[in-house]
């Protein structure tokens, strides 16, 4: 009888789990949350195409302008998707929630090819290596540099995920001196040109890069997806995921390659987006409230989508400067940063 009237006293206690999920109604929780995103992330893909569009909803007139419009909405949803899921898997692997991929250099990488292409051929031969095969190139470049760095300081006696960190950002800051060192000694044209293509922007994406961005990005993603368990133990730390059998070197290369092609594709889709991942990535693990992969993931692309397709229809229909999405994006998720920074009281 005591027994019966302390259990009633208690009725999470009956209904507690060791899942995904500790209550039902933290599984409701996350549905809603879910539901709320997707609604939010159609709204603003649907605002993209049908506002300012002078032709009825759903005549032949209205789906031709939709379609010319449709590009930057596939854009936004690959560079979302890319983003998201690689914070999100990089902040796993390196037991980090600060950090976000940008710091091994992809971003000064990016910088410096396109720095270089303006200092050697001019403007013009910035305009004639645009296409499928520059993207390609670009991609396998940044790979390539980030499988290199990866497989030698995560391998034998420099087997240390922090050397590999400190080593990223040195040549990070040394791939950008050497692009701002060309950018000083180009004309005030040509600077002009180069600039606009420094930021991160939609418009930067050519229709031309999609058939190859979007199999990279889908490939790398799924496979990370399908990975979410063996995240879930890498989260634990090296000592824990060999405990239980995972080899941790071998699941870091993997994981960590596969976010080398997702950073890869996006910063040579659209430029450098420093701060949208670690902004969604904090985000999601809030809206989220569980530290299950399979439920992060998704939360953390639609929250992706709908920062970055609402923030581009706000700064092109309400202030006429789609051109500063980056920036501003920037600018919020830096601020995060520092409140995240200042919470916390260390890195």
């Amino acid at each position: 009888m005591a027994e019966r009237t302390a259990t009633e006293s208690r009725p999470d206690a009956t209904t507690r789990s060791a899942g995904s999920f500790t209550t039902p109604r933290a599984r409701r929780r996350y549905v809603v949350v879910l539901v709320v995103l997707a609604v939010l992330a159609a709204g603003s893909a649907f605002g993209l195409l049908a506002w300012d569009n002078p032709m009825p909803v759903g005549t032949p007139g209205f789906w031709r302008i939709a379609q010319h419009r449709a590009t930057a909405v596939v854009v936004m949803a690959v560079v979302a998707v890319a983003q998201a899921v690689a914070t999100v898997s990089f902040q796993t692997v390196t037991n980090n929630r600060i950090i976000t991929p940008s710091i091994m250099g992809f971003e000064s990488l990016y910088r410096v090819v396109q720095t270089t292409t303006v200092y050697l051929f001019g403007v013009a031969g910035l305009v004639a290596v645009q296409g499928a095969g520059q993207f390609a190139l670009q991609v396998v470049i940044m790979v390539g540099l980030a499988v290199v760095l990866y497989g030698w300081l995560l391998s034998g006696r420099y087997g240390n995920l922090q050397i590999m960190l400190l080593v990223g950002i040195v040549i990070g800051g040394g791939l950008g001196a050497i692009a701002t060192f060309m950018q000083r000694l180009l004309t005030p044209s040509e600077f002009d040109v180069l600039a606009a293509r420094l930021f991160g922007n939609v418009s930067n994406a050519d229709p031309a890069y999609l058939p190859l961005a979007i199999p990279l990005v889908a490939g790398a993603s799924l496979l990370l997806w399908s990975r979410s368990r063996r995240l879930n133990v890498l989260a634990l730390g090296p000592d824990a995921a060999r405990s239980l059998g995972i080899d941790h070197r071998r699941e870091q290369f993997l994981v960590l390659t596969l976010v080398a092609v997702l950073m890869a594709t996006s910063t040579a889709l659209v430029g450098p987006m420093t701060f949208l991942g670690f902004l969604v990535a904090t985000l999601a693990y809030q809206f989220a409230d569980s530290h299950d992969h399979r439920l992060i993931f998704p939360v953390a692309v639609l929250t992706a989508f709908s920062i970055l397709a609402g923030a581009y229809f706000v700064m092109k229909n309400v202030f006429y400067a789609q051109g500063m999405v980056s920036i501003l994006i920037e600018i919020v998720g830096g601020t995060v940063f520092l409140l995240v920074i200042l919470r916390k009281g260390r890195l």
